[in-house]
């Protein structure tokens, strides 16, 4: 995410006074809400769907992501290399290609 759209995200929460309400848990509660809104857009056909939509709620999710790592103290591209590295590791290319198996299944 562009560094300035975390800080507009930052300043639109600081201007509310809403960073009291930003725990973890609470955090947590609104990106499974707002991703449950995301997959609702999805809920009755997987190609008829209202893009304009689902970008909102896609949006939603991806603000309370970004809040949720402030208040953790989290960086976006440190935690998402650290668990590549994982997927790396479980799901390799040449087992992995072309299959939806778990990796414990390849």
């Amino acid at each position: 995410m562009k560094q300035e759209t975390i800080d507009r995200i930052r300043k639109f929460t600081a201007d509310r006074d809403w960073e009291q309400y930003h725990t973890p848990a609470n955090l947590a509660k609104s990106i499974s809400i707002e991703a449950g809104e995301l997959l609702e857009c999805f809920q009755w056909s997987d190609s008829d769907y209202d893009l304009g939509h689902v970008k909102e709620e896609l949006a939603d999710v991806l603000v309370y992501c970004r809040n949720l790592l402030d208040a953790l103290g989290l960086d976006e591209d440190e935690i998402v290399n650290a668990k590549m590295t994982q997927n790396e590791a479980k799901y390799p290319a040449e087992k992995a290609r072309g299959s939806s198996a778990k990796y414990d299944q390849l």
